[in-house]
């Protein structure tokens, strides 16, 4: 008789962020996969009264890690995956701790290639406009004692989450002094060769299936998705056929025209030029949509994923929106892969548009386990993790495990006593 495999996804509790270590075992056989560490500046997570700082994470994490090494030999993951720059999935990887973990192989959205002109023109973009939309924010800070009114206090986090977050991405990139233990090997997502974005894992049967994100421009552009698609009622002055039309927040002078985009370079200097950033320092709102816009941009980056264990497949999505789920479901092959998932890690902490309708209505299927790394945001309280969301996944019958209030569901589902961490196991 084969030995058994399982695969275990274990959910470490943040807060408003991820950080998820995955291990799959068949025998003797071993292989650990972490997928992204870090925390929202604003949602660290609250246990037992006190509020856990992201090295606390980093620190569990390492023990969990070193508690399984061998004898004389260092904690030691086969891979890590940062989705994207964003705070709140990468920021853990700046705590110095990182130094004692020997890691396989590093895999980071393409935008971080600095090799990679067109790669290099979008990160840089994204990071200078944060940096910029922030500049304004503290500017007014200053001017106000210190006290922002609640568009502003929003965009302040939505800029800080999106500013490159330096040391962590020098970690994973190895550079300027900074790395794990040695200097493992980095993919840039996707690799342009489609035959090398299935990376085999060396236990018999288990691969990597790497999907997102997009490298065309016009799905890394999409921002929000239509209406039909996004876990929103409709407003009352909107009607159904609105539906093909996609929203946007910005006015006018702020879309860049289809006919424009011709590829990445030019269409992110022709969208960052549309921001108008220098008039945009008086208007409280306009920074906010500047800064919501930015954002949604950062997370179309996300490495989107499907880890298939002979045939039970685990589906991680990153903060991906519109245009890498657009990309993944109108792809007949990735669409299979992505249908009937015995696993998914939720997207954007649930957020409206960040699981698109159609994917849960008529892809995700039956019964499935899914975990949402949650931690409350003040500004974000009443709308995210998005209550129709919810409601239509426990519709189909789905496992929900939520970082802020796990609940055990032996042998399935166990729960650290400290709530330091979930965890579903499966056995295939």
């Amino acid at each position: 008789m084969p030995d058994q495999t399982t695969v275990a996804v274990r959910m470490y509790n943040v807060g408003f962020g991820d950080c998820f270590l995955v291990t799959i075992t068949r025998g003797l056989q071993v292989w650990r996969m972490l997928v992204d560490c870090g925390v929202h500046s604003q949602g660290r997570a609250t246990i037992n009264g006190v509020t856990r700082d992201i090295s606390d994470v980093v620190h569990t994490v390492i023990a969990d890690l070193t508690a399984v090494a061998a004898a004389g030999s260092p904690p030691h993951l086969d891979v890590v995956v940062a989705t994207h720059h964003h705070q709140d999935h990468i920021s853990g990887f700046a705590v110095d701790e990182w130094t004692s973990v020997d890691v396989g192989q590093v895999l980071v959205p393409f935008v971080e290639d600095t090799s990679d002109p067109a790669a290099q023109a979008l990160r840089n973009s994204l990071v200078s406009t944060a940096t910029q939309i922030h500049g304004f924010i503290e500017a007014k800070a200053q001017t106000n004692s210190g006290d922002l009114p609640a568009p502003l206090a929003l965009a302040s986090a939505l800029a800080a989450n999106s500013m490159g977050n330096a040391k962590a991405t020098d970690r994973l990139l190895s550079r300027n002094g900074t790395q794990f233990k040695n200097t493992p090997p980095v993919m840039f997502v996707p690799n342009r060769d489609p035959a090398k974005n299935v990376i085999a894992v060396p236990i018999e049967g288990v691969s990597i299936h790497l999907l997102g994100p997009s490298r065309d421009p016009k799905q890394l552009a999409l921002m929000d998705p239509p209406v039909s698609a996004q876990w929103l009622q409709l407003d009352p002055d909107q009607h159904p056929d609105d539906d093909d039309e996609t929203p946007t927040i910005f006015d006018p002078i702020y879309v860049v025209a289809d006919e424009d985009v011709q590829s990445i370079p030019s269409e992110l200097r022709d969208a960052r030029a549309s921001l108008r950033l220098t008039q945009l320092g008086t208007d409280d709102d306009a920074l906010l949509d500047a800064a919501a816009v930015l954002e949604r941009s950062v997370n179309n980056t996300s490495v989107y994923f499907v880890l298939d264990v002979s045939g039970t497949r685990l589906l991680f999505v990153g903060d991906s929106q519109e245009g890498a789920w657009e990309h993944v479901l109108d792809d007949p092959v990735s669409k299979a892969l992505v249908s009937s998932v015995a696993f998914y890690k939720i997207g954007h902490h649930g957020s409206h548009n960040a699981t698109p309708k159609p994917f849960v209505e008529s892809v995700l299927g039956q019964g499935a386990y899914a975990m949402l790394p949650w931690g409350l945001v003040k500004q974000w309280e009443n709308t995210i993790p998005k209550a129709e969301l919810l409601t239509a996944l426990a519709q189909l019958n789905t496992h929900v495990v939520r970082a802020d209030a796990p609940v055990a569901a032996p042998p399935a589902v166990v729960v650290d006593p400290g709530l330091l961490w979930s965890q579903v196991t499966f056995t295939v």
